[in-house]
Parts: C-alpha cells; sequence; structure tokens
C-alpha cells in the first residue's frame, strides 16, 4: 500500500484517536483513508463490521489489501452463509463486509455477538438519514454495544447542502460528536500538493462558429423554457433554477426535487417543459461531446419524433431553434446549388427538399477538439524520441467522458477525421447514396488536379491512420508510431481516401469500430473498459464515467503508470486524482493535459462544479462553528434519548383515574416481519416506537399485528405490477383463508405526490388497464381485505402500533406454519378451503350467503336434496335460490336445448 501523504495521515490519527464523521473534497482519496483502517482491523483479535459499500467497492479494497501482502483479508456475509453458521462466521473476527439487511437480522435475533464488535465503519456517510437501515444498524448497535468505535467516512461536501442542519441530523444518527473537514483549500492539503504539482499544459480550443451560434441558441431556447417553467409555477422562483445550473449535472435531480412532491397537480404543460429541459441538456451535451453527424442525428429524431407524436411544447417554432438547425445542418453538409441555397430556407420546404436531397455536397466539419489532440499526441511522440534520460518513452493515458467519446476517439485516432465521418455519415444518413457518389467524384477531381489541398479544408490536416485494409496491414500498421502515419505525403492520404470511401460504400452499412483495430492487440489491464490504440509506447483511451467497477480509471492509473495524461473532458475527481497520484510518485514526472473549449457550457459546468463544491464547504465550517454537540451524543451511556425506544410524547399524561395513576403492566409488543421486508425502512421506524420484532421467513404476508391481522405491504411501483401480474390475487386469496383481517398496506414514498393517479385519468368506467379499477374488483372479490392508505413509513408505523393496542400478541410458529397450500386452518375457521371455494364458483353463491349455507348444510351432497323454498329460506334471496336450484337440477340435454333455444 502506498505510504499515506502528509494530510492523511493527519487525518487518519485524527480519527483514529477520536471517532467522528470526516467530511474530504472529491478526489482527495478518501478510499486511500478507508483503506487504512481496513489494513489496521485486519486481524482476527478485532471484528470491525463495514457499512455502505457495493459489491465493486468491496472487491476493489480486498484487492488492494491481498496486493498488500494482508493475510487476514475482509470477509463478505452473503446469503449463502446460513444462519446457524453465521454466529461461528462472526467470531473468527476480522473485518467484515454485510448487506444492511443480513446485519439488521442478525442483531435482532442475536445472531453476531454485538458485545465483540470492536467497532464500525461506515463509508459513504452522507446518505444516513434517521429511518434507513443504516441508521438501524447503528442504533441496534449503540443499544448493546457502548465500548466500540464508530468512524464514518464521505468525499460528497455538497449533500450536506441541503435541507436545516443535515450535517448534524447526519452526525446525530451516527452517534458521533467531532466533525473533521478536509476542503481542497484546506492549508495542509494546499501546501503539500503545490510541492508535488504535476505540470499542466491548458488548451483552450475555441468552438468553430457553428458550434457557437448552436450553444448560443440552446442557451436562449434553455432560459425561454426556464422563464416559462416559473410562469406557470410562480413557487419555483428559487435560485437554484438558474441558467448556470441548468447546464450542470445534479440539475435533474434539483428539478424533480421541487417538483416531485406535487407532480399530481402539475398540468401538462409543466410536464412537457420538464421534459424539454431534458432534451435540451442533452443537445448542449452532445455538442461538445460528439461529432457533428451525431449530432445532427438527434436533433432530427427530435423533429421527427415530434411530428409523429404532435407533442409539442414550441420550443421548435422560435427563432433560436431555426437558428440551430441551419447550423447543424450547416457542419454536414451543405447544398450544391448556390441559387437554393439562401440562409439554408429552402430545407423547410419539403416538396423542394426531395430535389435537393441529391445536390447534398458533403462538408463533415470535424471537431476542435480532435485536432488539439492530434498536435498533443504529435508532441508527446517527438518527445518519447528523446527519452533516453527520463528511461524510454512514457505511456499516455487519454481520458473521455464515456464509452461512446472514448469509441469515437479510437477510431479518429486510427482511421482519420475524414473517413471515421463518412463512415458514420453512410451508417446514419447512408440512404443518399448519390450524394456520395458526388462526393467521390469531387475527391477523384481533387486528386487529378494535383491539388494537395482536398475539398474540405480542414479535413487534410486530420491524422489518417487508416487500418481499415484488414489483417494484412495489421501487423505493420502495429509497429508504426503516430508520427510515421501522420507524415504521408498527400498523394497517399488521397489515394488511401479513395480506398476508403468505396470500401465504406461497399460495406454494410453496419461496419463496426472493432473492425478497424488490430485483433491480437490486447493488454493484461484490470479494467474492461480501455480501448487500446498503440502499444509501444502504450497508449490508452479510458472512460471518465459509466464503468460498472468505480474503482476502473484508478486501477488503470495505478497499473499504467503513464507519463503524459490527455483529459479530453474535464472532472473535478479525476483531476484531483492525478495530484494525489503525482504527490505519491515523487521525483517521477507527471505531464497533464486539459483539453477544454473556451468560453463554452463544458468549461462552465466544471467552473460551476468547482465552486457548489467550495460554498458547500463554506457552509460546513460554519456550520461546524455554531454546532451545539450534547455530551452523551456518543450514547456510551443511558442518557442519550436517541436510543430511547418508546414514542410517547412527554406531554402524554397517565390516567389517574385508574387506582391512583398507578404503574399498569404493559404487555410488551411484538410484529412478526417478513424477511425480505428488510429492504423498506419500516421496520426500523417500528423497533423505534418500542415495538418488538421477530424476523422471519413468511409465506403469507409481510407483517403479522395479532394472530387476527395479517398485513400485506405494496409500495406504488410494486402494486401496479402485482395488479398486473396477477400475484396480488393470489395474495389476497391467502391472506382472506387465513386470517380473519387481511389489510392491504399502500405505502407512498413521503418525497413524491400522495396520490395513486393524476386527477385528470380518473374514467367513469371500469377498464382493465385502469390501475384504480383493478382496485375496485379486488374490494368487490374480497369483502374481508380492507386497504390502508398511507403516504409515508412513520404513518405506516403510528397506525400499526394502534392496530396492536389491546390485542394479543402474534407467535412467530403459527405464523411460519401458514403456507399457501396448507390444510391446516385455524382454529376459529371451521371450514374446509377446498369445498368452500367449489361453492362460492356456483351461480347464485356470493361472500354475503356463503357462510350462512355452510351454517346450515353439512355437505355438497346434503345440499342437492334441498328444494327451492328451503334454498329461499336459507339463503335468503328467492333469485339467488333459483339460480343455484336450476343449476343443480338441471339435466345437460336440458341446458343444450335451453342454449339452442336462446339463438
Amino acid at each position: 500500500m502506498a505510504v499515506l501523504l502528509e494530510h492523511e495521515s493527519q487525518i487518519f490519527l485524527d480519527l483514529f484517536h477520536q471517532d467522528g464523521l470526516v467530511v474530504c473534497a472529491r478526489g482527495l482519496g478518501i478510499d486511500r483513508l478507508l483503506l487504512r483502517f481496513l489494513r489496521l482491523y485486519c486481524e482476527p483479535a478485532s471484528l470491525v463490521l463495514v457499512l455502505n459499500t457495493s459489491p465493486a467497492e468491496e472487491e476493489y479494497f480486498i484487492d488492494q489489501l491481498s496486493s498488500d501482502g494482508v493475510v487476514h483479508l475482509p470477509r463478505r456475509v452473503t446469503n449463502e452463509i446460513t444462519n446457524n453458521t453465521r454466529y461461528e462466521f462472526y467470531t473468527q473476527g476480522g473485518v467484515i463486509f454485510a448487506t444492511s439487511r443480513i446485519l439488521v437480522v442478525d442483531f435482532l435475533t442475536d445472531r453476531i455477538p454485538a458485545n465483540l464488535i470492536t467497532g464500525i465503519l461506515v463509508y459513504k456517510a452522507h446518505r444516513i438519514i434517521e429511518s434507513c437501515q443504516e441508521a438501524f444498524i447503528l442504533r441496534l448497535y449503540r443499544q448493546k454495544n457502548k465500548q466500540g468505535f464508530i468512524k464514518a467516512f464521505t468525499d460528497n461536501a455538497i449533500a450536506f447542502n441541503t435541507g436545516f442542519c443535515h450535517v448534524e441530523r447526519v452526525m446525530r444518527n451516527l452517534f458521533v460528536r467531532k466533525l473533521y473537514l478536509w476542503p481542497r483549500f484546506h492549508i495542509a492539503v494546499n501546501s503539500f500538493l503545490e510541492k508535488h504539482k504535476p505540470e499542466v499544459v491548458e488548451i483552450h480550443v475555441s468552438m468553430t462558429p457553428a458550434m457557437r451560434a448552436i450553444q448560443t441558441s440552446v442557451l436562449d431556447i434553455l432560459n425561454a423554457c426556464l422563464r416559462e417553467l416559473k410562469r406557470y409555477n410562480p413557487a419555483l422562483e428559487v435560485e437554484d433554477l438558474s441558467l448556470e445550473n441548468a447546464i450542470g449535472k445534479p440539475f435533474d435531480k434539483t428539478i424533480r426535487h421541487y417538483l416531485d412532491p406535487l407532480w399530481h397537480q402539475l398540468g401538462a404543460k409543466t410536464k412537457s417543459l420538464v421534459q424539454d429541459l431534458k432534451i435540451l441538456r442533452t443537445l448542449l451535451l452532445y455538442l461538445t461531446q460528439y461529432d457533428c453527424v451525431t449530432f445532427l442525428n438527434l436533433l432530427e429524431s427530435l423533429k421527427a419524433s415530434e411530428k409523429a407524436f404532435g407533442e409539442n411544447s414550441g420550443w421548435l417554432f422560435l427563432d433560436a431553434s431555426t437558428s440551430m438547425f441551419v447550423n447543424a445542418r450547416a457542419r454536414v453538409y451543405r447544398i450544391a446549388d448556390e441559387k437554393l441555397n439562401q440562409k439554408g430556407k429552402v430545407s423547410e420546404k419539403s416538396d423542394v427538399k426531395k430535389e435537393n436531397e441529391l445536390k447534398r455536397e458533403l462538408v463533415l466539419e470535424s471537431n476542435p477538439k480532435w485536432e488539439a489532440l492530434r498536435e498533443v499526441l504529435k508532441e508527446i511522440e517527438n518527445e518519447n524520441k528523446n527519452s533516453e534520460d527520463l528511461g524510454g518513452p512514457g505511456q499516455v493515458l487519454i481520458c473521455a467522458s464515456d464509452d461512446r467519446a472514448c469509441a469515437q476517439l479510437r477510431e479518429y485516432i486510427i482511421a482519420g477525421a475524414e473517413a471515421f465521418l463518412t463512415r458514420l455519415y453512410n451508417k446514419t444518413f447512408g440512404k443518399d447514396e448519390k450524394a456520395e457518389e458526388v462526393w467521390i467524384k469531387d475527391r477523384k477531381a481533387v486528386k487529378s488536379k494535383g491539388n494537395a489541398r482536398p475539398d474540405t479544408g480542414p479535413q487534410a490536416k486530420k491524422a489518417k491512420l487508416t487500418a481499415s485494409s484488414k489483417q494484412n496491414k495489421h501487423k505493420k500498421q502495429q509497429d508504426r508510431t503516430i508520427i510515421q502515419m501522420i507524415g504521408k505525403t498527400e498523394e497517399e492520404k488521397g489515394e488511401q481516401l479513395e480506398v476508403e470511401d468505396n470500401k465504406e460504400l461497399s460495406s454494410s452499412q453496419e461496419s463496426i469500430i472493432e473492425e478497424t483495430i488490430p485483433e491480437d492487440f490486447h493488454v493484461n489491464l484490470p479494467s474492461d473498459c480501455y480501448y487500446g490504440i498503440f502499444k509501444n509506447p502504450l497508449t490508452i483511451i479510458h472512460p471518465l464515467q459509466g464503468c460498472s467497477d468505480p474503482y476502473a480509471l484508478t486501477r488503470v492509473l495505478h497499473e499504467v503508470e503513464p507519463r503524459y495524461v490527455v483529459l479530453y473532458d474535464a472532472e473535478l475527481t479525476f483531476v484531483r486524482q492525478l495530484e494525489i497520484y503525482k504527490a505519491s510518485r515523487p521525483g517521477k514526472p507527471l505531464r497533464v493535459y486539459f483539453l477544454i473549449y473556451g468560453g463554452s457550457t463544458e468549461e462552465q459546468r466544471y467552473l460551476t462544479a468547482l465552486r457548489k463544491e467550495k460554498e458547500a464547504f463554506e457552509k460546513l465550517i460554519r456550520e461546524k462553528a455554531s454546532m451545539v454537540i450534547p455530551e452523551e451524543r456518543e450514547g456510551r451511556d443511558e442518557t442519550n434519548l436517541d436510543l430511547v425506544r418508546d414514542a410517547k410524547p412527554a406531554s402524554a399524561s397517565s390516567d389517574t383515574r385508574k387506582a391512583g395513576g398507578q404503574e399498569q403492566k404493559s404487555v410488551q409488543q411484538t410484529v412478526i416481519v417478513d424477511m425480505r421486508e428488510f429492504r423498506s425502512e419500516l421496520p426500523s421506524l417500528i423497533h423505534r416506537r418500542g415495538i418488538d420484532i421477530e424476523p422471519v421467513t413468511l409465506e403469507v404476508g409481510d407483517y403479522i399485528l395479532t394472530p387476527d391481522i395479517c398485513v400485506e405491504r405494496k409500495s406504488i411501483s410494486d402494486l401496479i405490477g402485482s395488479l398486473n401480474n396477477g400475484r396480488l390475487y393470489t395474495q389476497c386469496i391467502s391472506m382472506s383463508r387465513y386470517y380473519k383481517r387481511p389489510i392491504l398496506l399502500i405505502e407512498f414514498d413521503p418525497n413524491k405526490s400522495f396520490s395513486l393517479i393524476p386527477r385528470g385519468s380518473l374514467h367513469q368506467e371500469i377498464s382493465s388497464n385502469d390501475v384504480t379499477s383493478k382496485l375496485t374488483l379486488l374490494t368487490l372479490h374480497f369483502p374481508k381485505l380492507r386497504i390502508l392508505w398511507c403516504p409515508s413509513p412513520h404513518a405506516t408505523a403510528e397506525l400499526f402500533e394502534e392496530l396492536k393496542q389491546n390485542h394479543p400478541q402474534p407467535d412467530a410458529e403459527t405464523a411460519m406454519a401458514v403456507t399457501a397450500d396448507s390444510e391446516i386452518l385455524p382454529e376459529s375457521d371451521k371450514y374446509n378451503p377446498g369445498p368452500q371455494d367449489f361453492l362460492l364458483k356456483m351461480p347464485g353463491i356470493n361472500a354475503k350467503n356463503c357462510r350462512a349455507l355452510m351454517n346450515h348444510v353439512k355437505s355438497i351432497a346434503e345440499l342437492v336434496t334441498l328444494s327451492k323454498d328451503e334454498l329461499s329460506k336459507i339463503l335468503g334471496n328467492a333469485a339467488n335460490a333459483t339460480q343455484l336450484f336450476d343449476f343443480i337440477h338441471l339435466t345437460y340435454r336440458d341446458a343444450i336445448s335451453k342454449g339452442k333455444s336462446k339463438r
């Protein structure tokens, strides 16, 4: 393991000596800190639990520790470890990763030796809210163990920006008194990283005039949509919904935060505006991220879908929108006939457009960043030639935002801009084959004139690295350097282009990127997301986001150990990670090329992210200065009120009429909960109200409150799913059969609207697609079934407590014995379910008169002997009696003749 840096060892010592919550700046290595603690406790003598880690993160930590030579590696508790062996598993000690669901159940059933736990490490601590599973585990732990430590880590300062005293609430749930803040501007961090600065080359690439015009148009439309949104919803006049924030990534979450609670009250106009904001943000991203063809394809598809569905909120009719379409098309092609090409007006008229389809002349404007990247690679190539004193050529790591950008860059570097964009154009707009023929003729004409300058301006300068002439060239291609590939004569380029274009037209439309890379080029890297380009020196493109393994980039960085890193896209976390990487390898050179569009939304997004984090830390510093923390916060003695399990308000007075207000003997309340329910927060809230929880595996119901009351809990998505697939129907049959008072609990998310369907969607008629119709049919079919509507889990817990009052406690053994096909019925129910179901299927018998009939008649054989008058006396309805009598006594022949006469 790398030695801790100066500021990291200071954080480690602070936290080691006194429990607390550490809030670090993004990318400053919170994972390195947690690793150090894991390493410290990886021994059989201690038992340390780690909460809130994902499987990919656990794998990374275990890999790091094993490469460090740690003997007693952390272990994972999964469902595969049986209940009876789990106690032994825990007592073997060491560090244990476990899912919160398993830990809650083990704490409640005493399968975990709580008094032997050395402590708990909490990762991503900003997520610990009062009702979540991790907070429940920490509460159970503190109730049973007063000595162990709790140490919490997070690198998301911005999460503490929302709500009132958010950080204080999180610390209260974590049972810690100390808050350690380590922003990037902390004097210890800043002074240390200043000493070990990597060499940074900032390249501000200027956007093409067309790109700049498109960006202005999109921003104008975004601004118009935001103004419109605020006009329709005056409550949204908040500074969060500004144009600057609209460009940033977290904007979707922000807007949902404001609109979700009243989503069912919003009009169609507001909803379509929210959708439009999402589309416009995607357009801004595509503009700087990808090429001109991909951008135009997205725009055209938007227009096509608007025409198809007619759902237009109006932004397509703005002047800015017209300008955006004109410029986006101008980047890809221009109409050949000059007379018709007057400011692109013609392209709007569909009849003239058909004539012009054939007269398109491809422009295929290349991405300015590609140019800059090629220059950078050229510079690195030159430096690597004279790198003997640095110990040979340096490896290169290029980082782009996602998989798609990486794939595009690789194809650009290998095939050149022109070939790549032509292939993409053919694949996307490939129907206009005649346009391509015109294009090829132009290329040949240019070549025959001996003109060194190809037809479309800047394309000539691109790196033509054609590797598409199949496998015989692969071997030679692999050993060539970039300079050799780039520095070809124009004639060679022209020939290659011709080959390239002809190949593109002849090959299938779906020709994919994989063709262009040598097949025998495999680099043994820990991440499967990388895109290799050259073996010598190793040049690799890796996405910044979207990898299944959150530490893929970190692994690649430490395995490849690049001397040159090219940041094709700016990302705050990785920039900081590079600073730490350089500081942990003093003396080894690292140069970072930082490519960014000057004056673009991309630059603004990066600066906003920096400012937001700085402001979040400043707010935390102010809060810390004025925070009042009670002495008993850590819960090491009995005085912490958060550990008291009683929800009675302090104002509740005792009833003095009962023998002078003497203490009444209270029975400990119990609820039986199905194991699968521990994914939700309800068990934690029930436990908080002083009710004991017995976790068992139930086949019928989710919660058994009393011997008679069985509850099936459904969230909204779950309810709709189980109504559609019929699962709820079978669950209701089982509950009605085995319990006197079956209950369906419909639980809403407290952050969303307390409404099943929007107001305007209520129909007069019953329809098979409607949720309310299905619920109505369900209640008609099961008269005993009660439905509880709960706005939040807190309301549910309170309701459960009220339903349990003055009722006996349920028995876990009995509840477990009830299965969907068990014949053993509760004693209270003296009917056999088989014949009962058969009886209910007969005409004239319904849920209301079924009981009366069963009380009077012993068997179906006896029922057949009864006369019509006797039946009407028992059923209390002559019409029902006639129906049943006719059904029993009608012969087959009579039934057939009756059917024919009806026809």
